[in-house]
């Protein structure tokens, strides 16, 4: 995270010029400082950084998304094959189930 700069002495010059006396201009002037310390801020550059990597992860995570879908597609792709596959030889096997149904129980007419 960034850091603030603080001008104490143009902070205690300004508290003396509206009448605060020298040592009380000090004192909170050190506490002004002190507090600006402590905080943890977000500069611009921080931000503009943040967003540089946002993009990084939203461009990798598109490419990952597209390589998922393309694999995806793919295996479901080799599914429809292997189905077909079973469906075809099911028919088949049906067929001549049939047929040998038909020789050893033949239908007079």
């Amino acid at each position: 995270m960034g850091t603030l700069t603080f001008d104490t002495l143009k902070f205690v010059k300004t508290l003396e010029a509206a009448g605060v006396p020298e040592l009380q201009a000090e004192a909170i002037s050190t506490a002004v400082r002190e507090s600006h310390e402590a905080a943890d801020v977000a500069t611009k550059g921080d931000i503009a950084d943040l967003r540089h990597e946002m993009r990084e992860l939203e461009t990798g995570l598109r490419h990952e998304i597209k390589e998922s879908a393309s694999a995806l597609r793919q295996g479901m792709s080799d599914m429809k094959f292997e189905l077909l596959k079973w469906i075809i030889g099911l028919a088949i096997a049906q067929a001549g189930l049939l047929l040998a149904v038909l020789k050893f129980f033949p239908i007079n007419s």
